[in-house]
């Protein structure tokens, strides 16, 4: 017996062939419809249809509950499974954790700029505590593909297009998240997602099909995930699209030959959202029981929210088309973590611990530092930065200058927070006895709203008239009239990238280039702070604006953060894990291209484009300091 402890409880971390006894004996005594129940995760939000969770749970039929964020609720439904369901197993409660729970950090994009692992593992570790201690047990995180197409949304969960770094940030943040072993005090189950090669969507549109060589997804695709399954991760997540045809969450040669054969996975997969009945649409399964078959078969545990699995399993197995040791197969890692984290003998979660946690200042302090760690220094002409603190004028221009939203980032789910620090809150706190004046300028918002607004109601609000947004223009272009030196914050809204968010420019939205056009051309010392989650094309600023900082969604600290920077208390140091290309049309773009015919340089050979430059923007790797050095005697 290990003298590890689990969260919450006395009790020993129990021995891996306790474990196995332990599964033994629940499978021994557990019905069939109970078996099928622990392979179906159900949503506990109000907004869900169908019957209600308490139901559901008290019945047997679910192992997990997702779409919840509630630590009363959680309590209660708990309750309901451990002391009114037939077999007492305790539930699995699984949130998308993916920067930050209540202290957020700056998106996972960002934290990769800083190549640096460490920042990311100490992200997630306390995204694990705060998340812990608000009852949940699983995240549906790190995201772990590469991508090297900025149009796709999703580029802002990952580490960008390089295998290697993504491997290393991988192994980082399972580390982060699960701790020394699986139950760790303080820590959650981490997720790897989204198996395998979805971040190669073709034409960068979200859930579109991929299309890779097998020497492409052993190569490129594969590594973060086989490094966090040697980083042991618990559990994985297949992905929505189809690969070479085949959808991911019903291909056996990803689940099972590869995953478990070839890596030796020991932990579950689960689908992604809906995606077992998906298999349908996909037109890989008949019907609800032929993509229950289908995906079981492939070697998917748990079926995410669509109760295909609850519906049709038992019947499968009560004709004959699937065995019940199949079932108990697909049950066994499901419980044997349940058995690991200590859920049995304490299966309740503190109610009044989250706000001692997230009281903790040096949450906050960590969120800070890896803010400062990954912002990149793109450009930085005649040495304006960095700033001195005794500038007597400063105007803060921009639609993102004040928005909590856009200074955290995507994938917020706890909602975002009043404690967050804007660039504008950053830069008064940083500078208390300078004027500074803002104007936001016109707001900017997507053409097509994102699914995710129905769940945030302030996301509804009518657009900007056309007047109101030409009055917003010439008042951001006066302010900045009247400032010895001006700061833009420019870039994309916290729903601009993300889950379907994906783009076909690259571009700044809305009017935000003519603004900085305009206020570029009043001959004031300009600085640009960009907030976004993807590569940008600003082929113009590149060239006109004498600074340049990408500040990308940097979370709770971020004003603080960019206000260091930008004044000379921290110097930046991040290099970029991404190509920047020069626009939507030359995505995908990366550096690990094979070299064919004659090199782009050569003079004779312009061949790749001839409306304009084949080469990157800002090429991956690329980030400028403060600090200057000299070589000699070479």
């Amino acid at each position: 017996m290990s003298k590890m402890k689990n969260v919450g409880t006395t009790t020993p971390v129990p021995s891996e062939t306790e474990v196995a006894g332990r599964v033994e004996a629940l499978l021994g005594r557990m019905s069939l419809a109970e078996k099928v129940g622990q392979l179906t995760q159900i949503g506990g939000a109000d907004f869900i249809p169908g019957p209600k969770p308490e139901d559901v749970i008290r019945s047997g039929g679910a192992g997990s509950v997702l779409w919840l964020n509630d630590t009363k609720k959680f309590n209660a439904l708990q309750k309901i499974a451990v002391e009114e369901s037939p077999s007492k197993i305790p539930l699995l409660f699984a949130l998308d954790v993916i920067h930050g729970y209540r202290t957020i950090f700056p998106v996972p994009l960002a934290m990769a700029s800083s190549w640096d692992p460490a920042v990311a593992e100490k992200a997630q570790t306390v995204a694990a505590k705060e998340a812990r201690a608000a009852g949940l047990h699983w995240t549906f995180g790190p995201m772990l593909d590469i991508a090297r197409d900025a149009r796709w949304g999703r580029i802002v969960e990952g580490a960008g297009e390089d295998p290697f770094l993504g491997a290393a940030m991988a192994a980082a943040q399972v580390r982060g998240f699960q701790g020394p072993y699986p139950g760790a005090p303080d820590h959650m189950i981490a997720c790897a997602k989204h198996f395998a090669g979805y971040g190669a969507a073709d034409g960068g549109r979200d859930y579109d099909p991929v299309y890779l060589s097998e020497a492409q997804l052993r190569n490129v695709y594969f590594p973060p995930f086989q490094a966090a399954v040697k980083a042991g991760v618990g559990t994985f997540m297949s992905a929505y699209m189809d690969l070479n045809n085949v959808p991911a969450s019903g291909n056996r040669w990803l689940l099972h030959d590869i995953l478990r054969g070839e890596w030796g996975f020991q932990g579950f997969v689960v689908s992604d959202a809906f995606a077992v009945i998906n298999l349908v649409i996909q037109g890989f399964a008949r019907d609800g029981r032929d993509a229950a078959f289908r995906a079981l078969s492939a070697g998917l545990n748990m079926d995410m929210a669509s109760n295909t699995y609850l519906q049709n399993l038992a019947g499968l197995v009560k004709d004959g088309t699937l065995k019940e040791a199949d079932l108990d197969a697909a049950v066994r890692p499901i419980l044997a973590l349940k058995v690991r984290m200590g859920l049995f003998e304490q299966p309740y979660v503190d109610e009044e611990l989250l706000d001692q946690i997230v009281a903790l200042p040096e949450h906050r302090q960590a969120s800070r530092l890896a803010a400062q760690r990954s912002m990149v220094l793109l450009r930085n002409e005649n040495g304006l930065l960095p700033l001195a603190k005794n500038l007597k004028n400063v105007a803060v221009i921009g639609p993102l200058a004040d928005s909590k939203e856009a200074t955290e980032g995507s994938w917020m789910v706890f909602g975002h927070q009043p404690a967050a620090v804007t660039v504008l809150e950053g830069i008064r706190a940083k500078l208390p006895n300078t004027r500074i004046e803002y104007a936001a300028g016109p707001e900017i918002r997507r053409d097509f709203p994102s699914p995710f607004d129905d769940f945030d109601p302030s996301k509804k609000k009518p657009a900007q008239t056309a007047e109101a947004a030409e009055a917003a223009f010439q008042s951001a272009v006066a302010t900045a009239r009247g400032a010895d030196l001006v700061i833009m914050v420019l870039g994309e809204t916290d729903v601009m990238a993300g889950e379907a968010a994906s783009r076909g420019s690259l571009d700044l939205p809305g009017r935000q280039e003519e603004l900085l056009r305009a206020v570029v051309a009043l001959g004031k010392p300009v600085v640009l702070v960009l907030l976004n989650g993807r590569p940008l094309s600003i082929n113009w600023a590149a060239e006109h604006v004498p600074a340049i900082l990408e500040a990308w969604e940097p979370g709770t600290e971020g004003g603080h953060a960019v206000a260091d920077i930008l004044f000379g208390d921290s110097n930046p140091g991040g290099k970029l894990p991404v190509t920047f290309p020069r626009n939507g049309n030359h995505a995908p773009m990366y550096y690990a291209r094979t070299l064919t015919h004659q090199p782009e340089d050569h003079p004779m050979y312009r061949s790749r484009y001839w409306d304009n430059l084949a080469s990157p923007l800002y090429p991956f790797g690329f980030g400028l300091s403060y600090t200057t050095f000299s070589i000699s005697n070479l």
